[in-house]
């Protein structure tokens, strides 16, 4: 079966693998996307109904193309997000082939470049990018079994409150989508108990800027690397209802019980960490930290913001962080879900080249891997915090596009070299 040649092959059509096929484009670099779904699938297929954008539309976008159908202040639903995908490579003209499933890509051998088998035949490609994103395999800690009476799923197969049992439910997980999943089971007439970790609480909106704002100012989004401890720290930040601030102890007020990290599983008994106070206080202490700087910089910069002063008032700590609830019995509780927003592992098995450590993460420096020819895009932290959020993939692809650029240049150095030897010119 003869193979397909294309000089760059990209994986994946979400955010990333769109804005790679722009900056390819553009420096005139043949290429082509796969996406074995529809464009953004993810967005569409492994999010929940009311999901919108943790970002304002006006911030999470791509620079050459606004939102058209909400306000520029207003957090996009899931479906927009992905209909504004499908506009932009539109518009750019990408080269995208849905419905294709990438199965293997191996170095060539004695020539260069990757063989590449999928389900639409073979290709051959000189550079791979691997833009399918962090998002790949849903984690569900090994904690509770398979026999437990009990109905367990992840996150990204939460829908709505109708796909559970009648009962209480446990969510796992106290970032962004455990927060908005456990609000809206709740409002649904449900008991809820949400287990919190360690969190970033940033206020959603302050002196009448949206922390994405705050945050650019500021520079914390071009911070090149995570905290030392917080690499897996969640964020809670809701663009849910308009946008507000996460408040455990409001959520604490509207019924929702608050617990520690769940840690084990026992005859029907869910241990917690006796951590929920320590967690809690340091999503605080950060989210304080951040309205000093931000009061620091309007100073700074005189700039005629209204002061806020309402926004350092905490609520009563409630009852869940006064006398803490370190076991549970699920059974006497009610509970007859657990819903996990656990994140997510990487899946790159099907990239079979040497670019990964012992725990399958790719090895790679802003995306450049260290196998020659293939890069990464969409990863956390790829080159600053706001790697992996729209804007961020974006400026990403740029990088990783003229990396591609500089080796053609070598290539095509040798290449002239080489016609030079043999007198063609």
């Amino acid at each position: 079966m003869s193979s397909q040649e294309v000089e760059v092959l990209v994986v994946g059509a979400g955010q990333a693998g769109v804005a790679m096929s722009e900056h390819l484009s553009e420096r005139g670099i043949p290429h082509i996307v796969l996406e074995r779904h529809r464009i953004a699938e993810r967005w569409r297929s492994m999010r929940w109904d009311s999901l919108v954008a943790n970002g304002p539309a006006w911030h999470d976008r791509f620079p050459g193309l606004e939102f058209t159908d909400i306000e520029a202040g207003s957090f996009p639903s899931k479906e927009q997000v992905a209909d504004y995908f499908v506009a932009y490579a539109e518009k750019i003209g990408a080269p995208i082939r849905c419905g294709v499933e990438v199965k293997s890509v191996r170095r060539n051998i004695g020539a260069p470049g990757f063989h590449v088998e999928t389900s639409d035949g073979e290709y051959n490609a000189r550079y791979v990018v691997a833009a399918t994103g962090p998002f790949q395999r849903p984690v569900i800690p090994a904690v509770v079994p398979e026999t437990a009476q009990l109905m367990q799923m992840h996150s990204s197969s939460y829908r709505n409150p109708g796909q559970l049992p009648q009962g209480a439910v446990l969510v796992v997980g106290a970032g962004s989508s455990g927060v908005q999943i456990a609000a809206e089971i709740q409002r649904s007439g449900r008991q809820v108990y949400l287990s919190v970790g360690p969190h970033d609480r940033p206020p959603r909106n302050y002196r009448g800027r949206d922390f994405c704002w705050w945050l650019g100012v500021l520079g914390k989004w071009d911070a090149s690397t995570p905290a030392l401890g917080a690499e897996h720290v969640t964020i809670a930040v809701s663009g849910a209802d308009g946008g507000h601030t996460v408040d455990f102890r409001a959520l604490a007020e509207n019924g929702i019980k608050l617990v520690g990290r769940t840690m084990e599983f026992q005859d029907g008994t869910m241990r917690f960490a006796d951590d929920l106070g320590t967690n809690i206080a340091n999503g605080d202490a950060h989210y304080l930290e951040l309205l000093d700087e931000a009061d620091a910089y309007v100073e700074r910069n005189g700039l005629d913001l209204p002061e806020e002063p309402e926004a350092r008032l905490l609520r009563p700590d409630p009852e869940s962080l006064t006398n803490p609830i370190r076991e549970l019995d699920l059974a006497a509780a009610g509970i007859t879900s657990i819903v996990w927003a656990t994140g997510f592992a990487v899946d790159y098995s099907w990239l079979q080249v040497d670019a990964f450590d012992a725990k399958g993460r790719p090895l790679q420096q802003r995306g450049v891997s260290t196998e020659p020819g293939v890069y990464f895009l969409g990863l956390p932290w790829q080159s600053r915090r706001g790697s992996s959020f729209i804007w961020g993939v974006w400026h990403d692809a740029k990088y990783v596009a003229d990396q591609i650029t500089i080796q053609r240049s070598y290539l095509t150095h040798n290449e002239q070299d080489a016609l030079v030897a043999s007198g063609a010119v």
